[in-house]
């Protein structure tokens, strides 16, 4: 079905609704798969139409899609189930178990006994994990919000649960268009033309020389007898004089009247130029993540074919999903509530700033990096992970002597000056800060303490009170506004001045750069509570509003640029948080629960689209969106101040709030808490501050995933406990000091590499296998870090389990616990189609997808995809020649896939539609690997050429190609692998070849850094990250594996086969492939030669694979030439 076919769904769905055609609404919606109507289905769980619900949901998933959708119909069961026992209707009970449940036995023996058994209870409420299940009433709400977040979070529901924003009787004003144009066609056009039907087209047929009204003054079905008519065609037709090429966010502020308290007058559009149509016809994009790719047009429909997913489902990056809210006429479609365990409210530390803290930036890409400034001039950068400032700067004018006079005396009276506001760039290369004497300085951040001056502005007379970054003409630029009144836009690359808006009476205040329908603008506000809009072109203000109450505003959009807030407090201390409705220019929805005489301005974040947060009251609260009603709310453990300063991180996960004793304290959600245990696992030396210890709660369930916690049990919806988060010596305050260098020389000379030559020096287990021992091809850790797949040279893949039992609580993978090779019921194995020649010569190649539902494979035959949970052949395609030599999904849509080719090209394939996208090609030889950024937006592929490329993946057009560098006196084999994978920062790159490690700068493809091993070690076989990208794991062709620091290169851990294998001279075995953990940075897996796989850990006393090397000790890189046959690093 084609794109505007599916429009036309929506249309009539609106109109059924309109014309309150209840049934036949949610009749279209399940038969048609387009929208999942939340309040209906809430309605039908709430009065427990058990049949109707499963019915209504059959038509957007069946049990067997995927874990989400298995958990859902569960649920559904378990809830019929227990209300049966609950009313002592054994044979009603019986038959839900055998009818229903039964089908989950596959899946879960055990859970269906445990379920079974409670048959035999006269009270189900004695089973220890049922005993505070309340009444029928109770148990089915807690049930519904459980199912709520799982049809949120499963991606087959993706797109499904927002209704479009339509116009009200959008079908009825098309077919007005459509009457008024056959009108404007009629050869004798009558004045007051009868309609009668809309079976045949319209025709004047008595011809009385009349000539055609006007469209806009005369609306053709203005007499048609029918309750609540077609709109006027003065607001419709399609021959109305055009306005200029204004977005609806700003047309709309214009052309209506002010709902807030205070309206003013609007200015009106000076001077506006001939409107494009074409301009006014695009809908609004949601802002992509790279924000030089924002402004381009991108208005192309794409028919593609309507095909039921076969199992394939798009996949979400993070979860729960975002859910925007449903404009559908008649009903009251909001968005579902969210519960506050979403939010980021948990205290993980405190850092210790050493003055009032003004403005606070989450990094975008790493985003456990804190920008910071304060009311002293200090603007310094936080790593989170170590809980250390790793760069700062002190305010300081760079070239005092070329700025005005103005400027020099009030630095010679004063040399200090506050932070008003840093913010990073989009790409987070630069960022800017605003001082409160005339000056805005640009630093150019290279990581780590690599902080450079780049860009120093005189940009206002008096205080610089914000600044933004933007992107107009696709040309980044920065945004400034002062207390002399005016606006500036300045480009970033060279300083110079781009534009100016003067027309504020008062200093402004705040500005908010967007776009909107390839319209890009400026919102300014001042301290007299004035709103006005700016195109970039020096024609005036669009906009004259009054902000809520003469209020000092911040404006804001919420992630996907759909939204737009506003936050600010008046004179008299009121404060005022509101969403705009932009086609409008009017207050949409006011929010209560901010202090009635706040001290200070009120400050504000949204994330997620989701929610939003103010400090005020000495509190930090929390609101959802689509609900006016405070949320929550935190004290974030006190000593916060009046109107505390606020800042989401991008995910939103962890939240930074400023205190009042001049810290920071960063509070975090779950998956917060995850991030900050997967990155505070790196290497710290003895004179670095003890870190906290925070601990994730554990996952719970069969079918857990590692983004949502889908796992099943006969209990499992009690009431979340709050994650707990354990510190050093019970504290939660924890103030960093600034990190000593205090290494010896002493200490630096006696430090060695690590060797590990025994079994007894660290922990290996060789995972039990019954099956037919092949050569591993490939290996892989599942996301969830519950098993391990591996793929062999006969085309077999293999699949460990790792329960959950008193010795392993976590159920994760562990050396210490041995796992059972997994097999369905059926007893089938996952076998890939291979072609003709021998299996043992074909290139293997698999991907997994995000929640660990599916695998992608091939061996050298037709490319498979099979179900994870029973192992079953979903479908088959693209059959050889050329053979796959490599799978990728895409990070954004798992319906597309890259595939390296035995030809040397790379296919860009959608599964749901099986469809080649696209061809990509610029190697020589066989594709050996590829990786994608999502932050980039590139994809990397390698190749048996020892090339690589760089693709674009908006246009997959090629940016950049580099061969190899081989180290000196060393030559590949003429079709020897090279690997690619990004590093955690999704920037840099890792390049592993037979004969080198390589790190890259992408997409430039600029080397920073090559190790080379010994020669005695042999060819590199392969290499991978550890999960945090502090390490890389290196395995050899004499068998043993090296562990590099990664910012390094530096080898600080040898691992010999002897300390996994038996001795054993007569049998010469070595890994192929190695893998990474996802979440324990310091245990990897190896796929060996004769088909054994084995996991190696540290022992539990050391903890790590040895450690890093001082600088002091000649860590630091060396030439090419020198490290040749040498375990150094070379740049």
């Amino acid at each position: 079905m084609s794109s505007l076919s599916r429009e036309l769904v929506f249309l009539i769905l609106q109109f059924l609704d309109e014309e309150k055609f209840k049934e036949t609404v949610h009749k279209l919606e399940q038969e048609s798969g387009f929208f999942f109507n939340m309040r209906y289905f809430e309605d039908m769980v709430t009065n427990g139409e058990w049949e109707e619900v499963e019915k209504y949901l059959s038509g957007f998933t069946k049990v067997d899609d995927n874990r989400y959708s298995m958990k859902i119909f569960f649920e559904i069961r378990k809830q019929k189930y227990l209300e049966a026992l609950d009313k002592r209707d054994r044979a009603k009970a019986v038959e839900i178990l055998v009818k229903d449940l039964k089908v989950f036995a596959a899946f879960n023996e055990d859970l269906f006994k445990e379920i079974t058994q409670l048959l035999t209870l006269e009270n189900f409420r004695d089973n220890e994990q049922l005993s505070k299940y309340g009444d029928t009433k109770s148990a089915r709400g807690i049930m519904l919000a459980e199912l709520k977040k799982l049809i949120e979070a499963n991606p087959l529901f993706r797109d499904k649960l927002q209704f479009p924003p339509l116009k009200n009787s959008r079908l009825r004003t098309l077919i007005n268009q459509s009457l008024n144009w056959q009108h404007q066609l009629c050869k004798n056009p009558r004045p007051n033309p009868d309609i009668k039907t809309l079976f045949v087209d319209h025709t004047c047929a008595t011809p009385n020389g009349a000539r055609a009204p006007s469209p806009v003054t005369n609306p053709l079905m203005g007499a048609v007898p029918k309750a609540g008519g077609f709109p006027p065609l003065s607001a419709h037709g399609p021959f109305q004089p055009t306005q200029a090429a204004l977005p609806t966010s700003l047309a709309g502020w214009m052309a209506n009247p002010s709902s807030v308290p205070h309206p003013s007058a609007s200015a009106g559009p000076i001077g506006l130029a001939a409107a494009n149509n074409a301009a006014m016809s695009k809908r609004p994009r949601t802002p992509t993540n790279n924000p030089a790719m924002d402004y381009q047009t991108a208005d192309s429909e794409h028919v593609l074919k309507r095909a039921r997913p076969f199992g394939m489902s798009d996949e979400l990056n993070n979860l729960p999903v975002n859910v925007l809210p449903v404009q559908y006429t008649g009903q009251s479609h909001g968005q579902s509530s969210y519960t506050s365990s979403d939010l980021p409210k948990i205290v993980v530390m405190t850092l210790n700033q050493g003055s009032t803290v003004k403005s606070m930036d989450f990094h975008p890409v790493q985003q456990i990096l804190l920008l910071v400034g304060t009311n002293m001039g200090e603007v310094m950068v936080w790593d989170l992970g170590s809980r250390e400032r790793i760069a700062s700067k002190n305010f300081k004018v760079w070239d005092i002597g070329s700025w005005s006079v103005a400027l020099q005396a009030s630095l010679t009276n004063d040399y200090t000056a506050s932070v008003n506001r840093v913010v990073w760039s989009p790409d987070g290369n630069l960022f800017g800060v605003a001082y409160s004497k005339h000056i805005v300085h640009i630093y150019s951040y290279h990581g780590g303490d690599d902080l450079r001056n780049h860009l120093e502005i005189e940009a206002h007379a008096g205080s610089v009170n914000d600044l933004a970054f933007s992107y107009p003409n696709k040309q980044l630029c920065v945004v400034t506004c002062g207390e002399d009144r005016v606006i500036k836009v300045w480009d970033v690359a060279t300083g110079t001045r781009q534009y100016t808006f003067e027309g504020h009476e008062a200093p402004v205040y705040s500005v908010c750069p967007h776009h909107k329908e390839n319209i890009q603008f400026i919102f300014s506000t001042a301290t007299d509570g004035k709103i006005k809009a700016w195109l970039y072109d020096n024609m005036g203000s669009r906009v004259d509003y009054d902000a809520p109450g003469h209020s000092s505003t911040t404006m804001s959009y919420s992630a996907d640029g759909t939204r737009l807030f506003s936050c600010g407090t008046n004179k008299e201390g009121e404060s005022f948080l509101v969403e705009w409705n932009e086609s409008e220019g009017a207050v949409k929805r006011s929010y209560h629960g901010l202090g009635k005489r706040t001290v200070g301005i009120v400050q504000f974040d949204t994330t997620r689209n989701r929610f939003l947060a103010a400090g005020d009251d000495f509190l930090v609260k929390f609101w959802d969106m689509d609900n006016n009603q405070l949320l929550a709310t935190t004290e974030a453990e006190g000593t916060l101040p009046a109107s505390p300063c606020i800042r989401f991180n991008k995910e939103g996960i962890l939240l930074a709030v400023s205190t009042n004793d001049n810290g920071v304290r960063i509070l975090a959600n779950a998956d917060g808490i995850r991030l900050l245990r997967t990155v505070e696992n790196r290497t710290f030396d003895a004179s670095r501050v003890a870190s906290a210890a925070v601990k994730a709660p554990p996952s719970l369930g069969t079918f857990g995933s590692t983004d949502i916690t889908v796992g099943t049990s006969i209990g499992d919806r009690a009431p979340p406990v709050a994650a707990m988060v354990g510190m050093n010596n019970d504290s939660r305050s924890l103030d960093i000091k600034p990190r000593i260098a205090d290494e010896s020389v002493d200490k630096s000379r006696i430090w060695k590499l690590t060797e590990i030559n025994e079994q007894s020096q660290c922990r290996s287990l060789r995972l039990p296998d019954n099956l037919t021992a092949m050569r591993v091809s490939r290996l892989i850790y599942t996301n969830s870090g519950l098993a391990i797949l591996a793929l062999a040279s006969n085309a077999v893949h293999k699949l460990w389990k790792w329960q959950r039992n008193d010795r392993n609580s976590t159920g994760k993978a562990t050396a210490s616990v041995s796992p059972q090779l997994w097999q369905p019921p059926s007893g089938i194995l996952m076998t890939n189609d291979v072609s003709d020649t021998n299996p043992e010569d074909a290139v293997s190649c698999f991907a997994l997808s995000k929640n660990d539902s599916y695998v992608m494979s091939a061996s050298g035959g037709k490319i498979s995809l099979f179900n994870m949970m029973t192992f079953k052949t979903m479908t088959t395609f693209m059959p050889p020649p050329p053979a796959a030599t490599f799978l990728a999904f895409h990070p954004q849509d798992n319906n597309i896939i890259a595939i390296g080719m035995e030809d040397s090209s790379i296919q860009i394939y959608n599964v749901r539609v099986d469809e080649v996208k696209t061809k990509l090609k610029g190697h020589q030889k066989r594709i050996t690997g590829l990786a994608f950024s999502h932050t980039l937006n590139v994809l990397v592929s390698s190749g048996a050429d020892s090339q690589l490329c760089v693709w674009n993946t908006d246009g997959w057009e090629k940016q950049a190609s580099k061969s190899l560098q081989m180290p000196g006196g060393r030559a590949a084999a003429p079709l020897a692998d090279t690997r690619v994978q990004f590093h955690l920062d999704q920037m840099h790159l890792l390049v592993v070849h037979e004969t080198q490690i390589a790190l890259y700068d992408a997409p430039k493809l600029e080397c920073l850094k090559q190790w080379a091993p010994r020669e005695i070690s042999g060819p590199i076989t392969h290499a991978t990250y550890s999960c945090d990208s502090q390490s890389i794991y290196v395995s050899f062709e004499d068998g043993s594996v090296g562990v590099l620091t990664a910012a390094t290169l530096r080898l600080r851990c040898r691992i010999n086969q002897n300390a996994y294998l038996p001795p054993n001279p007569s049998l010469r075995v070595h890994p192929l492939v190695i893998a990474a953990h996802p979440s324990e940075p310091n245990q990897f897996a190896l796929g060996l030669t004769d088909g054994g796989v084995h996991i190696l850990e540290p022992l539990e006393s050391e903890g790590k694979w040895g450690t890093s090397p001082p600088t002091e000790n000649g860590a630091g890189p060396s030439t090419v030439s020198g490290a040749a046959g040498s375990d150094q690093p070379q740049r």
